[in-house]
């Protein structure tokens, strides 16, 4: 209970993560059939980066604040719009005061028939989702463990969805939970995607939870991980990763153009790296 995600908010973690989340909205809205994005630790939706906390930090300046500071590669610019497009709608004075959340990205995207369910614990940040949400008939706000939701909340009774798991990794055993919560979502919702958030850093146990996911026989996974730095000398975060299960079958030529550019704008040292690869299903090899 003791993460704020308002202290992180825009760092190089939530580069990644929004800007493949915009791509799978975008990727459902082929089709007319409305679907419901579950977002399962929500935060507050909406970051002030001119605030204490975000200041206090700095950490967007090395994420959102390096990828807007110069051109962007015609390629690259296409796959980022969805999610650039709403950052700018949030900031239409320019420059960047104004940053979204998960909850407030996928639903600036939204047609009229799409929704979403937002789930967060943290009593204060409940408070805060909620106002932002406040009549949006869009949009349902709960107060509950994120990881009930996977049980409680599935399927959609649209039958089409988008399932973002991004826990604060506060507590031990995380990337086991992170297991055991996609074996129980796929088994109540298995045509569903799912978009699963996990930290990369010094003594992660990034090879067990990957063997793991891949023990579960989940039959389609795709991994992507951007590091922007060396883990040896820090314990802090170095990198992030994405586990999306079922994702379009345009993703991962996506994320093969553009991992190598996220990588060389916000490499913090010459350590910086980035991947992608199937976990499960097609192309495994690759």
């Amino acid at each position: 209970m003791n993460y704020r995600h308002v202290y992180h908010a825009g760092n190089f973690a939530d580069v990644l993560k929004h800007a493949v989340l915009a791509r799978l909205v975008t990727y459902m809205q082929g089709k007319d059939k409305a679907f419901r994005v579950l977002d399962t630790h929500a935060g507050i939706g909406l970051y002030d980066l001119s605030g204490i906390e975000a200041q206090k930090t700095g950490e967007w300046l090395d994420g959102i604040g390096r990828l807007l500071a110069g051109d962007l590669p015609a390629d690259v610019a296409d796959i980022l719009a969805p999610y650039l497009n709403v950052v700018q709608e949030l900031n239409p004075q320019g420059g960047l005061t104004y940053y979204p959340g998960s909850p407030k990205l996928a639903r600036m995207l939204f047609r009229p028939q799409d929704r979403l369910s937002a789930m967060e614990l943290h009593p204060d940040d409940y408070e805060t989702l909620h106002r932002l949400f406040d009549g949006d008939f869009q949009s349902r706000i709960t107060r509950l463990d994120g990881w009930l939701s996977l049980g409680a909340h599935l399927p959609p009774k649209e039958k089409r969805g988008i399932v973002l798991v991004d826990p604060p990794f506060e507590i031990e055993g995380e990337y086991e939970r992170l297991v055991d919560g996609l074996e129980k979502a796929v088994r109540r919702f298995p045509g569903g995607v799912y978009c699963l958030w996990y930290p990369l850093k010094k003594g992660a146990p990034i090879a067990q939870f990957h063997a793991a996911l891949k023990a579960s026989g989940i039959p389609k996974m795709l991994c992507a991980e951007l590091s922007v730095k060396s883990d040896r000398e820090t314990t802090g975060l170095t990198g992030s990763g994405l586990i999306v299960v079922n994702p379009p079958f345009t993703l991962k030529t996506e994320l093969d153009v553009l991992l190598p550019f996220l990588k060389a704008r916000l490499a913090q040292d010459r350590f910086a790296s980035s991947r992608s690869f199937w976990l499960a299903g097609e192309n495994k090899a690759s």
